[in-house]
């Protein structure tokens, strides 16, 4: 098989849960090199001068960690990262690697110049971490044949590689783990001005007819987020084509959204939920997170991943030592008065969505 097979046949690998016209459906959103990329300003900067660097010198780029809630780019930069370098990518996840045989096969399957990018790399177990730490220094590994007094050890040498890890945990990951990334760079939430980029490229490019004011709604409820904004642009194309003439406008937009349960701030159903709770059963807080998950019937990790990181961007939240509060926006969005003293108690009648 060509090294070009080879690319194009890891590149549209369907993820668990995924079929293969998902995938290609996502892909053809991603932008595939860095000239494309929208946001990441002062990332897409380093990168592009790290990249350069490197192929000026023929070595393979540093190891490269993202860290950033879920949905801001850190997999489609491993890709263009690949790219850019002219290599594969080879995919996997922190969770899908059990046991060192598993990284074993990964690693000394790598070509020179691939790209290894493992998502969720903070939930790697620790036994095989280990076999990490002198993969990514001295690019081999070592074997361990036979036990007790028998035993020996041998070295295998790997292809140089890059190895770009993605974790929306980074403090969960271990020290020495991170010390041996290269590069390491945080993924902040996108403006509203940069997701209005992101919609109408991807209106572009799924054929949709979309105006400036459908632009500027589905970006103000994205949640500075990327990947929510083609999710969105999608659930309103369908809506689009079914209730209206098949053009994107601001009645449209309203309409749809509505109907998905995101209100003007981009909020979700989960998200009203976890402020009524505080709110309501916790008198505005401070509360701490596992009440909030027991009262929710959610996972603290979901609420930590998916709720917290927009609602503190936003100024909704605040972590305090005794917990999550609700803070004065919080009142003012619901239309409640606010009390310092946190002593609301219900909430009026919202309207359904």
């Amino acid at each position: 098989m060509k090294k070009s097979e080879e690319k194009k046949e890891v590149d549209t690998k369907p993820r668990p849960g995924e079929t293969p016209s998902e995938v290609e459906d996502f892909l053809d959103l991603r932008p595939r090199r860095l000239s494309e990329y929208i946001g990441q300003g002062q990332v897409v900067e380093t990168l592009d001068i790290a990249i350069k660097a490197a192929k000026k010198r023929g070595e393979p780029l540093d190891h490269i960690l993202f860290h950033s809630p879920p949905g801001l780019g850190k997999t489609t930069l491993a890709h263009i990262i690949a790219t850019e370098m002219g290599g594969r990518i080879i995919t996997s996840s922190g969770p899908a690697i059990e046991k060192g045989g598993d990284l074993i096969s990964i690693l000394t399957h790598l070509e020179k110049g691939d790209v290894l990018f493992i998502d969720e790399i903070h939930r790697l177990p620790k036994v095989v971490e280990e076999f990490l730490y002198p993969a990514m220094e001295d690019f081999c590994i070592d074997f361990i044949f036979d036990k007790g007094a028998h035993a020996r050890s041998h070295r295998y040498r790997l292809e140089r590689f890059t190895l770009v890890g993605a974790t929306t945990r980074a403090g969960l990951l271990s020290a020495p783990l991170r010390e041996r990334f290269g590069i390491l760079r945080n993924l902040d939430f996108y403006s509203v001005e940069e997701l209005n980029r992101v919609v109408k490229r991807s209106a572009a490019l799924l054929g949709v007819l979309i105006d400036q004011e459908g632009t500027e709604e589905i970006a103000k409820r994205s949640r500075g987020t990327p990947r929510i904004s083609n999710r969105l642009l999608k659930r309103v194309r369908d809506y689009a084509e079914i209730r209206g003439q098949g053009k994107i406008t601001k009645e449209i937009t309203d309409e749809a959204l509505r109907l998905e349960g995101v209100d003007e701030m981009g909020l979700t159903s989960l998200d009203r939920r976890f402020l009524e709770t505080i709110i309501r059963y916790y008198k505005g807080g401070p509360v701490g997170l596992e009440a909030i998950a027991a009262t929710l019937q959610e996972e603290a990790d979901t609420l930590v991943d998916m709720v917290e990181p927009f609602l503190l961007k936003i100024g909704f939240v605040a972590r305090t030592q005794n917990g999550r509060k609700a803070t004065e926006l919080a009142y003012e969005h619901f239309g409640i008065p606010y009390h310092e003293s946190g002593r609301q108690l219900s909430l009026p009648t919202r309207k359904k969505h």
